[in-house]
């Protein structure tokens, strides 16, 4: 069968590529042709905050100065000029291909109540106006967007109407979970993360010459309270590791680094601790059997909270910067994170072999 992929395949980090890699190499084992199939982008329903214009003003002439002035590669540069063509895609965006089945997702495929221009309200990723035998969708999840939120903006109705549409859907979190069973009166499957049902073995590297370290995986910049940064820094101090951050750098660490994102995967596997911020970070710090830590900020608290008590690791948040050293020196039962690992990952295989 000729399948379609409508992800966050064109969004520029590290989480987004693997989540749409993993999604394609899963069906392409399945035994099916995968392409990716590019969404219509809409004008954001809700407005920007006067912060977030400044912010993104800001960053777009730091990747313009390093790109044109200063001739430094960007991450967001290499994934135009090397990781997108890893993924098969184009520099050109391709609409409505006929497909037999088009899957959305994984990743926040339905989170419409987002100020983020490269996605905003967009009702293709509702299965809007497709071209295919069929739709369903893998591990979507709505983000920040809450029930609440879409009845606030009057979209609820809609939304409802075009879910009703899949032929089954599945999330990723429970907060999704609760808003499609509310606006379809029908359950959803739930199912991980392609990241974690993913086999990416033949594709990371051999271990890179880098030992002693905390990988430190968060947004740039994000962690940048002057309290957690020096509770993070005396606990590298005390047991004699380096920080390191790798493409979206911190600018306190020891070292920042760029990699491709299977070389990210290696200095996740040889990283002592991770420190998170990120749905993904957290991701790769479960599958990989790494301690870590993550904090849960107010814009992904839905989705990480979530996360952490499906894998039985709820105790790996950061609640209070005082309790870091004692959080990431309490060892993890990975057997038993390894056998829900193993479960869910056939349940997401089951899925997609049943409904495709």
């Amino acid at each position: 069968m000729k399948i379609g992929i409508m992800s966050m395949q064109r969004i520029k980090n590290y989480g987004s590529f693997l989540q749409a890699f993993g999604l394609k190499m899963t069906l392409e084992n399945l035994g099916h042709e995968v392409i990716f199939v590019d969404y219509k982008i809409e004008k954001p329903i809700v407005s920007y905050k006067e912060k977030g214009i400044i912010y993104r003003i800001v960053r777009k002439a730091y990747r313009i100065i390093n790109k044109i002035i200063l001739r430094k590669e960007t991450l967001s540069s290499l994934f135009d000029k090397k990781y997108f063509s890893m993924l098969g895609l184009s520099k050109h965006r391709i609409y409505r291909t006929k497909v037999d089945v088009l899957v959305i997702g994984s990743d926040e495929v339905f989170n419409c109540l987002q100020t983020n221009p490269d996605v905003g309200y967009s009702k293709e990723l509702f299965g809007k106006d497709n071209n295919a035998g069929k739709v369903i969708s893998y591990a979507a999840s709505f983000g920040h967007t809450t029930i609440k939120g879409l009845g606030k903006y009057g979209i609820d109705s809609e939304i409802s109407q075009m879910l009703t549409s899949f032929s089954r859907i599945s999330v990723r979190d429970n907060n999704s979970y609760e808003i499609v069973k509310n606006l379809t009166g029908k359950p959803p499957v739930i199912n991980v993360d392609p990241v974690m049902i993913s086999d990416f073995d033949k594709l990371i590297p051999p271990q890179l010459s880098l030992d002693n370290y905390i990988l430190i995986y968060a947004y740039g910049d994000r962690i940048s309270s002057e309290v957690e940064i020096n509770a993070i820094k005396r606990f590298a101090e005390k047991y004699n590791k380096k920080t390191v951050s790798i493409g979206t750098h911190q600018k306190w660490t020891d070292l920042k680094l760029e990699a491709d994102p299977f070389e990210l995967l290696a200095y996740v596997k040889g990283a002592d601790y991770i420190i998170t911020d990120t749905f993904h970070g957290t991701i790769y710090s479960i599958k990989y059997n790494i301690p870590f830590i993550t904090i849960i900020r107010e814009s992904n608290k839905q989705k990480l909270s979530d996360l952490l008590q499906r894998f039985s690791v709820d105790d790996r948040e950061l609640k209070d910067i005082n309790e870091l050293e004692n959080i990431l020196l309490n060892p993890i039962n990975f057997d038993k994170v390894n056998d829900i690992i193993g479960l869910e990952t056939e349940k997401s295989k089951k899925y997609l072999k049943e409904n495709i």
